[in-house]
């Protein structure tokens, strides 16, 4: 009897604590995502001042927009048209319901801050959240470069970017199985790839297009509208851009919800993650 109850505790995994965060990430990660939500929301309200967007240096002149959120009809059909596809968007895009009554605009007013069409507060809104997204990703960035975070937890080791480990995390995250042994101490190749994009590419492209289509920067740096192509190009990057950020927020959300919710919100308040030691595979 004592003998299979030794065995039995052998073979059952430990659940271990251990610091996985630090406070510093925790607080910026809180904070953008609070000033990012209000960035998207106060945007979508300057995006319905003229919903459309072009290419080129004055590609509104006249030119063909490249996408178009309208209403068509006696404004009761909504519709997205990008390039030369158009698709019905009835009761979300172009067309919306608002206090019992349909209305014409890009974005409805459940989504847009504030509710009611009002640019002028929607840009206030916008440029006093972007600065505060600007210091609060600079404080990010430079703790992530001196504290050795980046180093240690978001650069790829070369084994990780062997196209069959990569296949293989695909698969195994497509089958919603996640790792929750001595491998989730550390992010896994398809994180850290994904967290490097974002950090790297996505979120400077959002805040250096921002910039360029600021009429005082187009002053203060004009060499911003030759790197984009212009102010209707930039402004197609900063949407495109934010639009892609929104894409990788869901997915972040969904898979923190798959993967152990709990133990999720708890290591990215707390900074204490549980793993099991003595288990195999998930």
């Amino acid at each position: 009897m004592h003998i299979h109850q030794r065995a039995q505790d052998k073979a059952a995994p430990r659940v271990i604590m251990f610091h996985r965060h630090a406070v510093v990430t925790r607080l910026t990660h809180w904070l953008n995502a609070v000033f990012f939500c209000v960035l998207a929301a106060s945007g979508m309200q300057i995006f319905n001042a003229w919903p459309q967007l072009y290419w080129g240096q004055a590609g509104a002149d006249g030119g063909q927009a490249v996408l178009e959120i309208g209403a068509a009809g006696d404004g009761d059909r909504g519709y997205l048209r990008v390039g030369g596809r158009r698709l019905p968007t009835t009761g979300v895009l172009g067309v919306s319901t608002m206090e019992g009554e349909r209305v014409e605009r890009a974005f409805p007013a459940w989504l847009t801050l504030p509710s009611g069409q009002d640019l002028a507060t929607g840009r206030r809104w916008h440029l006093f959240f972007a600065w505060c997204f600007v210091l609060n990703g600079a404080a990010y960035l430079a703790h992530g470069l001196l504290s050795g975070h980046f180093r240690r937890h978001l650069l790829p080791r070369r084994r990780e970017l062997a196209p069959r480990h990569l296949w293989r995390e695909v698969v195994e995250h497509a089958r919603l199985r996640f790792a929750h042994d001595e491998r989730a101490r550390d992010y896994n190749a398809l994180q850290k790839l994904s967290y490097l994009a974002v950090i790297g590419l996505l979120l400077p492209l959002m805040v250096l297009t921002g910039l360029t289509i600021s009429p005082g920067m187009n002053a203060a740096a004009p060499w911003l509208l030759d790197l984009f192509g212009g102010r209707q190009s930039a402004r197609t990057l900063h949407f495109i851009s934010a639009a892609l950020l929104v894409v990788f927020l869901v997915v972040h959300l969904a898979m923190v919800l798959l993967s152990g919710p709990w133990n999720n919100l708890r290591s990215m308040v707390s900074g204490r993650y549980a793993i099991q030691q003595g288990s195999s595979h998930d």
